[in-house]
Order: C-alpha cells, then sequence, then structure tokens
C-alpha cells in the first residue's frame, strides 16, 4: 500500500498534516530507526574540516541494493571527513520508502537517480533522452513542486537492461531488444525473463518497455526473484533472460550478453545527491564537499566497486572506504 493510496481521499485543507502523519507510520513500520554510528572510521584526505559542518548530526541514507548502499557509506565518509556527526541509514528497502524518509526528515541526503526522480516521483511517462538535460528537468521541477533538490550528478549511468547468458545469445540469435521482442512474438516460451518485484510493474520498467516494442508484456514468461538472485540464475540458464542494472559488476563477472536498447526506451539513471531545500539552504557545503566525490563516479569505477561486493564478497563500507582513501579524498583511521 502506497502514501499515495492512504491519502487518495483525504480533504485538501488536511492533507499536509496528514502526509506527514501518515509518512512517519509507514516508516515506522519499515523499522527505520534514528540511525546508528560509522561502521568505519576515516580522516580528513583532500575534504578537509569544515567549521560550518562540526558536530553537526547529518543522516545519510540509501536504498537496499549494493550500489546505493556504497554511495551512501561514500557520502557519509566525505562528510564525516568534513567534521559531521554522521550517523548511517543505510539499507532502507524500495525507492519510495528512501524518498518518504528524505520528505519526513529521518535521512537528510541520499543518492538518488535521474530516472527514478523524472518518472517514479513526478510522474512523466516518456524521459529526456540527453542526461544533462535530464537532469535539468528533474531538479527543476522537483524544487519546483517538492522542495527536493538535486546535485550536480555523477558521470555513472546506472540504467535498466535485459541480458542473457553466453550460449542463449548465440542459439537464439538475440542481442537487442528489439531481437527479444521478436522471439516474445514467435516464441513466447523460449523467452523466460526473470525479472524483479518493482521492475515488473515501474513505467520505466518491463510494462514501458514492452510498449516500447510492441509485444504484449502477459504473453511472457515471467519468474519474479530478487534482484541478486537473478544474475546467476540467468548466467545458469534457469533465467532465459534476465534484469539487470548496467553498472552492477555481475554483468562482468558472470560473463553476461547485455541487449541493445536499440529504440533508447530506457532513461538515464545518473546519480545525484538530494536532500530537502532546507538542509540546502543550511549547509550549503554538503553540496561543496561531494561535487567532486560525485564527478569521480563513473560507470567503469562504480561497476568495478559493485563487483568488489558483490562478485568477491566484500563489505560496502570497506569498499566505499577503500575507494575514498584511494582517490586522496579521505585518510583510513
Amino acid at each position: 500500500m502506497t502514501l499515495r493510496t492512504i491519502v487518495g481521499g483525504a480533504r485538501r485543507r488536511s492533507l499536509p498534516l496528514l502526509v506527514l502523519t501518515l509518512t512517519g507510520i509507514l516508516l515506522a513500520s519499515c523499522g527505520l530507526q534514528s540511525g546508528g554510528a560509522l561502521p568505519l572510521q576515516v580522516g580528513p584526505g583532500s575534504i578537509t574540516k569544515v567549521p560550518e559542518l562540526d558536530g553537526v548530526q547529518l543522516t545519510v541514507g540509501s536504498k537496499d541494493f549494493t550500489e546505493n548502499v556504497i554511495l551512501g557509506y561514500i557520502a557519509e565518509f566525505a562528510l564525516s571527513a568534513a567534521g559531521a556527526d554522521v550517523r548511517d541509514l543505510t539499507n532502507i528497502q524500495g525507492s519510495n520508502s528512501a524518498r518518504a524518509a528524505m520528505e519526513a526528515g529521518q535521512i537528510d541526503l541520499y543518492y538518488e537517480y535521474t530516472g527514478t526522480g523524472w518518472i517514479n516521483y513526478l510522474h512523466h511517462e516518456h524521459p529526456i533522452r540527453d542526461p544533462e538535460q535530464q537532469f535539468t528537468a528533474v531538479r527543476d521541477e522537483d524544487l519546483k513542486k517538492n522542495g527536493i533538490v538535486w546535485v550536480d550528478p555523477a558521470p555513472m549511468d546506472n540504467t535498466y537492461a535485459l541480458a542473457t547468458n553466453q550460449r542463449n545469445a548465440k542459439a537464439l540469435g538475440v542481442r537487442t531488444l528489439s531481437d527479444y521482442a521478436n522471439l516474445v512474438h514467435t516464441d513466447p516460451r523460449a523467452a523466460t525473463t526473470c525479472l524483479e518485484t518493482e521492475f515488473n510493474s515501474r513505467q520505466d520498467g518491463f510494462p514501458g518497455m514492452a510498449a516500447a516494442y510492441g509485444f504484449d508484456p502477459h504473453t511472457v514468461p515471467v519468474k519474479i526473484l530478487q534482484t541478486g538472485i537473478i544474475y546467476q540464475a540467468t548466467a545458469d540458464g534457469t533465467c532465459t533472460f534476465g534484469e539487470v542494472f548496467t553498472t552492477d559488476g555481475r554483468v562482468k563477472g558472470l560473463n553476461l550478453v547485455v541487449l541493445e536498447d536499440d529504440k533508447q526506451f530506457f532513461p538515464h539513471y545518473n546519480a545525484a545527491v538530494v536532500m530537502r531545500e532546507e538542509i540546502a539552504k543550511k549547509y550549503p557545503q554538503i553540496a561543496e564537499i561531494l561535487r567532486p566525490v560525485s564527478a569521480a563516479l563513473t560507470n567503469p569505477v562504480i561497476s568495478d566497486l559493485n563487483a568488489q561486493v558483490d562478485v568477491h564478497g566484500k563489505e560496502p563500507a570497506d569498499v566505499a572506504r577503500d575507494w575514498m582513501v584511494s582517490k586522496g579524498f579521505v585518510t583510513a583511521r
């Protein structure tokens, strides 16, 4: 059940108070607390102490998948090196819960994706093809409508894709999403596809992709699995095709073939720090500190960081701190 469903029948004059009250109820039901201490300590590097942030308590969140957790820790270590008293509230389940946590003030900032903002939160059906224009549109509209500030996006673009293993790609002759659509039309049983719940229902996910490529998604044999399971299931052929993220380290680690989005359906998903307007105005130093950090997050960089966790079994906090140290942003303690 979503917040929109709950408040749909509320009178307009009662809506702000009701939204705040019910958001708190929803967040409490998700088990969110006030945040804990950082799992690792860092000292200043090229990020030096900022007097305006000295001792200021800032709670940083993230969603519940590897990449976003890593990004959450990266932001936490950066702000900690600057002198803030950072509280860790990474690993929030789902996009809507993370967004609601920020709007309700339970977290002060986290890394969000431009495509998610444009489609999910601002409710546009069609993405903007140019990534810079996509970011500008999201930034301007979200600030105007919702008081949410988006800070300069990273180069990394973690968009959706479908993938298959090398054997199936060769046997079925499928290399593009148009090839996949043709297979659905001619032999849908050969197109068994594994998806996670959110992608199976999002307009920037499977239903929208099906409409763009001209096939009925209900004719496709779909298996709903957790995101992490899909990669291995696709690699071993349990799923002929599987939903993947293009920057996920398991794509390369499992030698998967990513199908080309030849009609450029999927939006750009550049990661950017988001926060409420009052936080951005009170602490403009946050944007200044995180700007060079975000600028260093390219697709190859984040793919490697993801692989260290999902392929090699390292802890996200260790991976994030080691990268920050290697770039000279912080020092290890």
